[in-house]
């Protein structure tokens, strides 16, 4: 399931299963947890250990919020200057970590974020197809007619 071997991505992967099949691709030290080619969810250390964060959006913030848990946020340094930067993940339940059952409504939430986050987006345009050149004339040049000669 996780490539290369993380076992805390596996056990991920198998508590958010309810929702499908998981893989865990590495991503930005962490890992990346997709169903359907659909990421919506991660596993990352942001200081406190490695840690499941579910995708959420304003729709399911609150819920999260409810639970106690944290968002997404780290440190980012641009021009010289730190910030603060948050994604759209959290961290999930305490208790939902113990079993898939548990899990299953948080996983449904996640994934129903991604989804709407998919959809969301504007259809990529197709690329445009590269105009074929038009076969090169073929220089024809007028020859001048020959110039007469004059008799003098």
């Amino acid at each position: 399931m996780a490539s290369p071997k993380n076992d805390f991505a596996m056990y991920c992967c198998e508590l958010l299963s309810g929702v499908g099949p998981c893989t865990a691709k590495r991503m930005f030290g962490g890992f990346g947890i997709s169903t359907g080619g659909l990421t919506f969810a991660l596993v990352a250390d942001l200081g406190g250990g490695e840690t499941l964060w579910l995708k959420a959006d304003e729709a399911t913030r609150g819920l999260f919020e409810a639970q106690g848990c944290g968002r997404f946020t780290y440190e980012m340094t641009r021009n010289g200057v730190r910030s603060p930067h948050s994604l759209g993940y959290y961290s999930a339940p305490e208790e939902a970590m113990e079993s898939p059952s548990l899990m299953l409504p948080w996983a449904r939430l996640a994934l129903d974020c991604a989804l709407r986050a998919r959809a969301a987006k504007p259809a990529k345009k197709p690329k445009p197809k590269p105009k074929a050149k038009a076969p090169a004339k073929a220089k024809t040049q007028a020859k001048a007619a020959p110039a007469k000669k004059r008799r003098a």
